[in-house]
């Protein structure tokens, strides 16, 4: 998986800010479906980073959570109850969603681990220690 380049985080960035801000009315079908709110906090003993994702109503077995190179990928479908009749009000999104979280430093992504309850997923990733590269520089007699 190739790094990003900060224009593409930019970029990200800035169509994430517009999705929020220009909220399309539900009805209108122009939304993607449902997006659910991401926390992220780093901690240092141990130095990790805890993402927390909103899910109400999602199936845990549905979820795809995915950590590579400074990024977690959380993907999955928010379904409709089944329910029969006519729908009067229309408000709770459902639907395929995808958020990718830019972690903003290295991790170890062997060493992630998750756990879902009661519709908050908490995904635990260790940072990487950062390589000390110490070598011995030789000197030529020229």
């Amino acid at each position: 998986m190739r790094r990003r380049t900060d224009i593409d985080r930019l970029h990200d960035e800035i169509q994430e800010l517009i999705d929020e801000l220009w909220q399309v009315p539900r009805f209108t079908g122009a939304r993607p479906g449902f997006r659910p709110q991401v926390d992220c906090v780093r901690t240092d003993d141990p130095p990790a980073l805890h993402v927390v994702v909103e899910l109400p109503g999602v199936d845990p077995n549905e979820l795809q959570v995915v950590a590579a190179d400074r990024v977690l990928v959380v993907a999955g479908i928010r379904r409709r109850p089944s329910l029969s009749g006519r729908y009067q009000q229309i408000e709770i999104e459902h639907g395929p969603f995808r958020r990718v979280v830019e972690l903003g430093a290295d991790v170890v992504a062997d060493e992630a681990s998750a756990s879902y309850v009661d519709g908050v997923l908490q995904v635990e990733i260790p940072l990487a220690r950062p390589e000390q590269s110490v070598r011995r520089v030789p000197i030529s007699d020229s």
